[in-house]
């Protein structure tokens, strides 16, 4: 019996799944090296140690969510699947997941969580909402035995005694932590009870800080109403929820500094202004001061009804002249009017017949005549004159030629 031959590619597909079925997902370190980034958004790097190397590559969608640009002679540890490069016939590890060496999961996870919240804009400018400059109370979210509480306690009674402190007592650490930070924070929107919130603890080390470093309290904080103030660790320190927050203090002392107004600086602050006020009114009645007295150095203040008269009299003028205008107005205006009648009176009927003229009509049908042929001998008429009229037989009609 003859045995199977099998084409190149055949062989390859088959090793491919192989490969594919043994490795579905496996962890390796080593070093990169021949690193490329290409213009396709994809990156390729052969992977090795003293004793072997493998090609590896990072699709374009994976790579968009790496935390660090890899390098030539970086120590890694990956994640990925084994398979066949066919059209090469290579084996090489398609990698999914990439860590520079010796960074822990804690460490990949934050990054990976703040690489995914800033995408999605929740560390934006945009979205921070301002705090209150005189908050009347303040909701601490905290441990209720932990140094932090205490410190921003006598911190706040200090600086602005009259603002009220409402404290949400939670774990800040351990199992269950997290959810209760963000329980808090809701419920202190749920009830709007307070000005603003601060959500912190003292310092610590990764793992111990590891509450606010999750996800659920990131949302919880970019979805507050009400400002919140993230005061985690000390100075050195940064969580997710520092990004998140709308204000970061270094510390939970800080935070309290930050947020109340110091009762000494506000006094100050009121003398200062009390002084400015003073000093101000003081100025303006001196003007005004000076303005009156000016004022009575005048004329006007000194012999009032002079001025008095002398308005007077300028209006006693203004009215005479009036008058007169109005007068020699109105004289005119007659006098256009009576050479206006008189000529609407020399073109009326009346006044042309008054200069002689007269109006002949035939009889009996009453048609003013115009030409002579209108008529003819023996006719009767009827003569209009300026004054009464005449009843006439036509004796003799003489016609004019146009």
């Amino acid at each position: 019996m003859e045995a199977e031959i099998l084409t190149v590619t055949q062989l390859t597909d088959l090793i491919k799944g192989t490969l594919e079925e043994t490795f579905p997902g496996l962890w390796v370190t080593g070093e990169i090296s021949n690193y490329l980034h290409h213009s396709s958004g994809h990156r390729y790097f052969t992977l090795k140690d003293p004793g072997a190397q493998i090609k590896c590559v990072i699709w374009k969608f994976v790579g968009q969510h790496l935390t660090f640009e890899p390098e030539n002679g970086m120590k890694v540890k990956l994640f990925g699947d084994v398979t066949v490069y066919s059209r090469g016939g290579v084996y090489q590890i398609r990698v999914t997941r990439l860590l520079p060496l010796g960074v822990g999961e804690l460490e990949a996870k934050f990054q990976e969580l703040k690489q995914k919240l800033y995408e999605e804009g929740l560390f934006d400018e945009e979205h921070k909402k301002p705090l209150p400059l005189f908050p009347s109370t303040i909701g601490i979210v905290t441990s209720p035995t932990g140094a932090a509480i205490r410190d921003m306690i006598n911190i706040l009674t200090r600086r602005a005694p009259w603002v009220r402190i409402i404290l949400a007592p939670v774990h800040v650490q351990g199992e269950g932590a997290a959810e209760e930070i963000a329980r808090a924070i809701g419920n202190f929107n749920r009830f709007k009870a307070v000005d603003l919130i601060i959500a912190g603890r003292g310092g610590g080390s990764l793992e111990d800080l590891w509450a606010f470093n999750e996800e659920v309290v990131a949302r919880a904080i970019y979805a507050s109403d009400i400002p919140v103030v993230s005061a985690v660790g000390h100075q050195i320190d940064y969580t997710i929820s520092d990004f998140v927050a709308d204000l970061r203090a270094p510390t939970p002392s800080a935070a309290a500094e930050l947020v109340a107004p110091d009762i000494i600086d506000l006094r100050a602050a009121l003398r200062n202004m009390r002084l400015k006020l003073s000093r101000g009114a003081m100025a303006y009645i001196e003007l005004a001061r000076e303005k009156l007295s000016g004022l009575t150095r005048s004329p006007v203040f000194r012999r009032p009804m002079e001025f008095i008269y002398a308005r007077q009299q300028e209006i006693d003028d203004f009215k005479m002249a009036l008058q007169k205008s109005m007068t020699a107005y109105m004289k005119y205006q007659r006098q256009e009017l009576s050479s206006m009648t008189e000529k609407l009176v020399a073109l009326s009927p009346e006044g042309i017949l008054q200069r002689g003229y007269a109006v002949v009509r035939s009889i009996p049908d009453g048609k003013i005549l115009k030409r002579a042929e209108e008529t003819s001998e023996g006719k009767a008429v009827s003569i209009k004159l300026y004054k009464g009229s005449l009843d006439a037989t036509v004796d003799k009609v003489e016609k004019e030629s146009d």
